[in-house]
């Protein structure tokens, strides 16, 4: 990890914007993609240079890192993610972070799980449903035919969870046709959803989210691509 000068990160963002610019008009121009940085391999200095450029969304994988961060920047107003499995026993601690989105929903016990926890302290939390496209078994998530019915079930069942949409982390393959696949997929259910109220799509990580973006995501994840 290092600090990087500000211009470094300016030509990095910018970089990226322009990508995500590229990709979103070649689907329509009034597609809006929203950029969520991921911080967790970055120095805060970094973090606070970002922000100077005009990036507002951030999301770390740990709920003790998100902790740590938002308690150092916490005169800056950043929009936190979680974006990482979520362990049972951290879901108090993530409860009283009130991130502005958990994106990692990936089971039916951790959803109740932590809408009994909600309930108690009488908030409430905006989630995604992750959805493991690719039907891998290193990845958490729902299987594609259950993701519908899950949805719906999570937000029947769970009223302290606002369900806003859906996230998939692309196919671990270099096979670009299988991470299309994978991202199609996903899009899919999203499509289907959206009467359900489904915002977000989130789905592209560094090396793949102009791929995503083609394929209809909405929400972006980019670390590495903008901390080289």
């Amino acid at each position: 990890m290092s600090i990087l000068d500000k211009e470094q990160l300016r030509a990095n963002l910018d970089e990226v914007i322009w990508n995500i610019e590229e990709a979103r008009i070649s689907v329509s121009e009034h597609h809006i993609v929203k950029l969520v940085t991921v911080s967790k391999y970055t120095e805060l200095e970094n973090i606070s240079t970002l922000y100077a450029l005009g990036q507002r969304a951030f999301g770390e994988n740990q709920v003790q890192q998100l902790k740590e961060r938002m308690t150092a920047l916490e005169e800056l107003p950043l929009e936190w993610h979680m974006i990482g499995s979520l362990q049972k026993n951290k879901i108090n601690n993530l409860i009283d972070l009130r991130p502005t989105l958990m994106q990692s929903l990936d089971s039916l016990d951790l959803a109740q799980e932590l809408n009994k926890k909600l309930a108690a302290k009488e908030t409430k939390m905006s989630c995604l449903l992750q959805i493991n496209a690719a039907n891998e078994e290193s990845k958490s998530g729902f299987g594609v035919e259950e993701a519908y019915d899950m949805y719906q079930t999570i937000k029947e069942s769970c009223p302290h969870i606002q369900l806003n949409g859906v996230m998939t982390i692309g196919a671990h393959t270099d096979d670009t046709k299988l991470i299309q696949q994978s991202f199609e997929t996903t899009h899919n259910i999203y499509e289907k959803l959206q009467k359900e109220g489904a915002k977000y799509c989130s789905m592209g990580m560094s090396n793949d989210y102009t791929l995503a973006i083609k394929c209809g995501s909405n929400l972006i994840r980019v670390g590495s691509a903008l901390f080289k």
